[in-house]
């Protein structure tokens, strides 16, 4: 159902893109700073990176709105950080691990434009829209390296939802270089409406390796969601393909 609305969207999208005077493409990437909800608890921020592809209606000379289609390669997921104290009570080694999904993203939206400056030649804006993410791969298989003593502490990837909806919104501005060709800063949040990870609660057994008795031990591993939100810093090449109607 939920493809089945994505493909609808961008039919949509596309047949508006026809109907304009002119269109416009951003290549633009940066910084992606992601976070998680483990059972509706927040985790440490994820440094990772985003890259995209931006194609938008220019409806006339003013340009004050747009429909827009955007696909990417994005990283999210969360991280766990902390640093030991020695026996002296001193700080010691740090500790560091993120917890990576490297997915494909599909933005359908629109923009509100407003000119800044006295020419009115660079615009400010405005956006939301709705997204859809294919997860291609995630490192928390390699994170447990088939210890069987952190079954309880990381996520399975079985229990990996690669289809996600959710939205996305934010504002930039762009600065005209030229005619055809100008730059794109922005600034955009997306928060998912479905989730990451999904796993039903279990019940295994420890080896005796991993308990302190060092007999097999049974235990219980409750339920466990995760959610994403990823906050993204881009910047961009915007490249305008302009229509000429001759008379």
């Amino acid at each position: 159902m939920l493809r089945a609305v994505f493909s609808a969207l961008l039919f949509c999208a596309f047949f508006g893109q026809t109907l304009a005077q002119s269109t416009a493409y951003v290549f633009k990437g940066g910084l992606s700073l992601g976070t998680q909800k483990w059972d509706n608890a927040d985790r440490q921020l994820l440094f990772a990176w985003n890259a995209a592809l931006a194609v938008e209606s220019v409806e006339n000379e003013e340009n004050r709105g747009s429909l827009f289609a955007q696909f990417g390669y994005h990283v999210r997921g969360s991280a766990t950080r902390f640093r030991f104290v020695n026996l002296n009570g001193f700080p010691g080694n740090t500790f560091s691990e993120g917890f990576r999904f490297n997915n494909l993203s599909l933005v359908l939206g629109a923009k509100q434009k407003f000119p800044m400056g006295a020419e009115g030649q660079h615009r400010y804006y405005y956006f939301g829209g709705i997204r859809g993410d294919y997860t291609l791969s995630t490192n928390i298989d390699d994170l447990s390296q088939g210890n069987p003593c952190a079954v309880g502490v990381y996520p399975f990837i079985g229990g990996v939802q690669r289809w996600i909806g959710g939205v996305s919104a934010g504002g930039g501005f762009e600065f005209e270089l030229s005619e055809l060709v100008g730059v794109q800063m922005e600034l955009a949040i997306h928060p998912d409406f479905t989730l990451q990870y999904r796993q039903p609660p279990a019940n295994i057994t420890l080896p005796g390796d991993c308990t302190l008795s060092g007999t097999p031990t049974p235990i219980s591993i409750p339920e466990r969601k995760i959610r994403n939100t990823t906050i993204e810093l881009t910047i961009g090449l915007r490249l305008l393909k302009k229509v000429v109607y001759e008379e």
